[in-house]
């Protein structure tokens, strides 16, 4: 079983820049999509961006489309989430999520097993 974890939150002002990382325990999971998810105080929990197995294909939500970037290192068992021109409404718990091994996925959070315990990002104006 693997079991994601998140690092890199912190504080930014508007405008800045942070990179998340998601490092994998246990097993790799280089043969299953991750994807990264947030949530904001009072809201549900909302797909960001996912990256296929090989680094090759990659989505992003309308929100974050040209500031964030997803990429990941296989060799090293690590995706990033790359953060750019941040805007206060960026502000949440940012979660990595991975799929079973060769799993199928979407933007829906149903099709990710594995959760990390979520990496705090704060935008202030």
């Amino acid at each position: 079983q693997v079991q994601p974890v998140e690092s890199g939150g912190g504080l930014v002002q508007a405008g800045g820049s942070l990179r998340l990382s998601c490092a994998a325990s246990g097993r790799t999971f280089s043969n299953s999509v991750i994807a990264w998810f947030r949530q904001a105080a009072g809201k549900e929990r909302e797909f960001v961006a996912r990256i296929s197995w090989t680094g090759g294909i990659t989505y992003y939500s309308d929100s974050v489309k040209g500031r964030f970037t997803i990429s990941r290192d296989n060799a090293d068992n690590t995706v990033y989430l790359q953060m750019a021109s941040l805007k206060p409404e960026d502000t949440a718990v940012y979660y990595c999520a991975a799929t079973p091994p060769y799993g199928v996925s979407g933007p829906s959070s149903r099709y990710y097993t594995y959760w990390g315990q979520g990496t705090q990002v704060t935008v202030s104006s």
